[in-house]
C-alpha cells in the first residue's frame, strides 16, 4: 500500500473510500467497527482471518464515500448506512466518522427496480479523483447495484487517475478484462473482484 509500513514493524491503516453505500456497504463499516477491538488468536465469530499479512480488521480506516440517494449524500457515512432504503441489521452503533458522503454521478446506477425508490441528490457531482487523491485514498471499494456496468468502469477510471486500487464488489468484468488487468499492473495498483460476496 501506499503508505507502507508504520513504525515498530506495524502496518500503516489501510484508507477506503467507499462506493454505494447500500446495505453491503452498511454491513462493511458495521462490521469494521464491532471487530475493531478483537484480539488474539483464537476464532471470531464471523471473521475467517483476524489477521491478514500483518493487518488487522481494525487497520481499515475510511476517508471518503460517495453515493447519488437524497438521504445520504451530504451525510456522514454514519448516518447514510442507515439511511432508507437501507435495511440492513443494526449490528453495531458507529460512532460519527467524519467523512461526509459526497455525490457521484448516476450513470447506469438507478436500475429499473430502484427507479421508484431512490430519490437522487441535488447535489452537484463531486470531483472523485480529486476526493480520493485529497482525503489519501488507497484502496476503492466499489458496491454499486448490480447491473451498473458505466457506472462501475467510470470509477474504475477514477481509481486509477487517483492512484488507488480497486475492489469491484458487483458482478461487471473488470478485474477479469485484460486490458483492464494491464492498465492497473502497470500502475502497480491492485485490481481485485468480479462480484465479492
Amino acid at each position: 500500500l501506499a503508505n507502507g509500513a508504520a513504525a515498530e514493524g506495524h502496518l500503516a491503516k489501510i484508507r477506503v473510500a467507499l462506493v454505494g453505500i447500500g446495505n453491503c456497504a452498511s454491513s462493511l463499516v458495521q462490521g469494521v467497527d464491532f471487530y475493531r477491538g478483537a484480539r488474539g488468536d483464537d476464532p471470531v465469530p464471523g471473521i475467517m482471518h483476524l489477521d491478514l499479512g500483518g493487518y488487522h480488521v481494525g487497520d481499515i480506516e475510511f476517508v471518503a464515500a460517495f453515493d447519488i440517494a437524497k438521504g445520504k449524500v451530504g451525510r456522514d457515512l454514519a448516518e447514510a448506512i442507515a439511511a432508507p432504503p437501507n435495511n440492513t441489521e443494526r449490528f453495531a452503533a458507529v460512532c460519527p466518522t467524519g467523512v461526509e458522503v459526497r455525490r457521484g454521478p448516476t450513470h447506469d446506477g438507478i436500475g429499473r427496480y430502484l427507479r421508484e425508490v431512490v430519490i437522487e441528490s441535488s447535489q452537484p457531482v463531486d470531483d472523485v479523483a480529486g476526493t480520493l487523491r485529497r482525503t489519501g485514498a488507497e484502496i476503492v471499494v466499489s458496491y454499486l447495484p448490480v447491473g451498473s456496468e458505466a457506472a462501475a468502469r467510470w470509477y474504475a477510471e477514477e481509481a486509477l487517475r487517483a492512484g488507488c486500487g480497486y475492489v469491484n464488489c458487483i458482478p461487471v468484468f473488470i478485474a477479469k478484462d485484460a486490458q483492464w488487468r494491464e492498465r492497473f499492473r502497470e500502475c502497480g495498483l491492485p485490481l481485485i473482484g468480479d462480484d465479492i460476496k
